[in-house]
């Protein structure tokens, strides 16, 4: 299965038919388009109809998860419910089968790496801070675990590990994923790749500790490797 994936989209309200030949190309070239968060930039509702219109141009299926921006506004059920209605699949906490292929994806959280993560110490706030990042990594292990084909990608927005950060100052590392989302990926055997975004100067490829390819595919690092705004993988 050929899988495009892009994220960091960015809608705006004055957008027009922003991405409707990509998608169309896409559309030639790929089986799957999976988008990986930051769909909008403010979560707005004009945003998503924008998007969504783009959207129903595509002859292949779309799936993927929400970002930090498409929150922004306080109405992300809103943002969901308008990408739906266009034919996406807006993945979080199910998984779906396209193909043989298995598809989870959640958002994911901020939490850090290694010494750097923040641990459910201290005041309630940091733990609740904590919880969120725990929380979108047991969703994440409860969707991977319900699928039965031999091949899965996860499907996230922030990054599960640092190596696809590289390029970002170190000292926002924390603010960009959490090691607690490569956890339940490295359960499973057959994830055969992670992408995300929300890394716009990272690095393309990394890997979880168990060495399953991870693939920053934020668009500003996708399109001066390939000179398009978009991956292909061959899943």
């Amino acid at each position: 299965m050929t899988v495009a994936a892009i994220g960091d989209l960015h809608v705006s309200e004055d957008s027009v038919a922003p991405y409707r030949d990509m998608f169309a190309e896409i559309s030639r070239v790929a089986d799957v388009l999976v988008l990986c968060g930051d769909l909008t930039n403010f979560g707005k509702t004009k945003e998503a109809e924008i998007l969504g219109e783009d959207i129903r141009t595509c002859d292949i299926p779309v799936l993927g998860v929400l970002g930090n921006h498409d929150f922004e506004c306080g109405q992300p059920e809103e943002v969901t419910r308008i990408l739906h209605e266009a034919g996406m699949t807006v993945l979080d906490e199910q998984a779906v089968e396209i193909h043989g292929v298995g598809f989870a994806g959640v958002e994911g959280f901020m939490g850090g790496y290694g010494r750097g993560e923040l641990a459910a110490f201290g005041e309630p706030i940091a733990k609740a801070f904590v919880d969120e990042a725990m929380k979108e990594a047991r969703k994440l292990e409860n969707a991977l675990r319900t699928i039965r084909t031999e091949r899965s990608v996860a499907v996230l927005h922030y990054s599960p590990v640092p190596d696809t950060l590289e390029g970002e100052p170190p000292e926002i590392f924390q603010y960009l994923g959490a090691q607690r989302l490569a956890e339940p990926i490295d359960r499973f055997d057959h994830v055969k790749a992670v992408v995300h975004g929300h890394a716009h100067h990272g690095k393309y490829e990394g890997r979880t500790p168990r060495g399953i390819p991870v693939y920053n595919v934020a668009q500003f690092v996708v399109k001066p490797l390939f000179g398009r705004p978009y991956a292909l993988l061959e899943v």
